[in-house]
């Protein structure tokens, strides 16, 4: 079950009390996990587990999505208050400089923590930021037809469709790239968390000037993509590798978008390996 904890943020309004939910489960160095837009945090329930047997492991859900509030009034869904809020949740949470695992969304804001040194290692899968404003127009009006249909759609209709393996392609065909497999009880449970998902819409507009340009000096970088991703295409990786010359690029064949679903065990893998080239620690399976 996930808990909530209520942290202070500023805002140009004076301080504000934001609330988030996460999961934590685990022992060891802390690593945060971050989902992506419209996503919640049990998007990294397959890889959990594993990444527990050696690490304090934190899955939020950011604020606006999953069980967490909104932003409160007056903080803007910017990449620059998001990733400060983080850093007050890891305070309120008594965690200093966790390594941080993200997609998407999360694996932007995971390089904006680095970068401000919030983080000891970055495992960014997928992340936004990356693209030409084609690729983003793109990505954006996938993103927006997805929500469109999760809200469209009747809760009997999506648990109706995720019985069947053409249903499940048909609700989340775009971000996994073996949808048939996911288990109906999942999908329904992430179609509805992108149908309530209050920052959507400000997190999209919010995103739509970003650009991650800056090198993350000083740490342990790991890009990682999908070689199957159908929303932000894997050539972006390339992008991000210029960026970020001391980046470690991985390709994760046979991966969608979201590839913790696709491949857990090559997922979980490559943010230990990450995390341990920071830390020094042993590899808790080998």
């Amino acid at each position: 079950m996930a808990a909530t904890v209520s942290f202070t943020i500023d805002s140009p309004l004076g301080p504000r009390t934001a609330t988030v939910a996460y999961e934590r489960k685990g022992a060891g160095e802390p690593l945060l996990l971050l989902h992506g837009i419209g996503h919640h945090h049990q998007a990294w329930h397959p890889v959990a587990d594993v990444l527990a047997a050696g690490h304090d492991v934190i899955a939020v859900d950011l604020p606006g999505f999953g069980a967490s509030d909104p932003l409160p009034r007056g903080v803007p869904y910017s990449l620059d208050s998001v990733a400060t809020a983080l850093g007050a949740l890891c305070a309120a949470l008594g965690v200093e400089c966790p390594h941080v695992a993200g997609n998407s969304l999360g694996g932007l804001l995971a390089l904006e923590m680095g970068r401000r040194n919030l983080a000891r290692s970055v495992t960014a899968l997928s992340p936004a930021g990356f693209w030409t404003e084609a690729e983003r127009r793109y990505a954006f009006a996938a993103l927006l037809a997805m929500r469109a249909g999760a809200r469209a759609l009747p809760v009997p209709a999506v648990r109706r469709l995720a019985r069947s393996a053409a249903g499940r392609t048909a609700l989340t065909g775009t971000i996994y790239a073996r949808p048939a497999r996911r288990s109906p009880q999942d999908v329904v449970a992430e179609t509805l968390a992108l149908r309530h998902a209050t920052g959507f819409e400000d997190t999209l507009a919010a995103g739509g000037s970003v650009r991650f340009t800056h090198d993350v000096p000083g740490l342990p970088v790991t890009v990682a993509w999908g070689t199957r991703d159908r929303l932000l295409l894997r050539r972006q990786g390339v992008r991000a590798k210029e960026t970020i010359p001391g980046a470690r690029l991985v390709r994760l064949p046979g991966c969608g978008h979201v590839p913790m679903h696709d491949d857990p065990a090559l997922v979980a893998r490559v943010v230990l390996d990450t995390a341990r080239s920071a830390s020094g620690v042993p590899h808790p399976h080998g």
